[in-house]
């Protein structure tokens, strides 16, 4: 079997709510995680129950549960990204420094945060551009790109101009270093670290293909 055929996973690239599935899919059970703004927040309505994840967030929640919808929106009770969400049984309620103490003292198994770019060792930046006329939105990415134990990026793999996000190292300003440890994006999840990336599976792509669009070395996930 080619490494094409054995990679590929879907004949068309991924959507954000194939993204969040897959992701959520993933995360192992009985793991506290903390979803970053953006499309990480997808990531709560396909985790079930059977996998007893327990959802921080930073404004002082634990316990989160799926977004809330129609009649289930109480507009107290939102996450990060002031979206509406839900509160699972036994859900807790802190100050914003208790929160940070839980990203920063290395209490969370996993973070799952957007990006504007990741290197191939696993840098990450998802605070800033660098223009001189964006507005710097760092939140609370630092600490959890530092404090938590794995660290996974959803992203599009292309900007809107066709260049690649993941690359050889990061031009915008740095939020963590060597801390990303997955990239899922919407045509194939890479392992990066140390060791260079890896692909574990493609979408819509051959191995061959997704190749020609990032400018590292790729090997496939053994």
């Amino acid at each position: 079997m080619s490494i094409e055929t054995s990679l590929q996973t879907s004949a068309t690239p991924l959507g954000r709510d194939d993204l969040a599935r897959l992701v959520a899919r993933d995360i192992q059970p009985g793991s506290f995680v903390n979803l970053g703004i953006g499309q990480p927040t997808l990531v709560s309505n396909y985790l079930k129950p059977e996998q007893n994840i327990t959802l921080h967030t930073e404004n002082g929640m634990l316990g989160m549960g799926p977004e809330a919808t129609g009649d289930q929106i109480d507009g107290d009770l939102i996450n990060a990204g002031k979206i509406p969400v839900t509160e699972l049984p036994g859900a807790s309620y802190f100050h914003h420094a208790d929160s940070f103490a839980i990203m920063r003292g290395g209490h969370l198994d996993i973070c799952v945060l957007g990006a504007f770019q990741v290197s191939a060792t696993g840098d990450l930046a998802n605070w800033h551009t660098g223009a001189p006329d964006a507005i710097p939105a760092v939140g609370g990415a630092m600490d959890l790109a530092t404090g938590a134990k794995d660290v996974f990026v959803m992203m599009t793999l292309l900007t809107r101009e066709g260049a690649s996000k993941l690359v050889e190292a990061c031009s915008y300003p740095l939020t963590g270093i060597g801390c990303v440890t997955r990239v899922y994006t919407d045509k194939a999840v890479f392992l990066t670290g140390p060791d260079g990336v890896r692909v574990r599976e493609t979408f819509g792509c051959t191995f061959e293909e997704l190749r020609g669009l990032v400018p590292v070395p790729l090997e496939p996930a053994p």
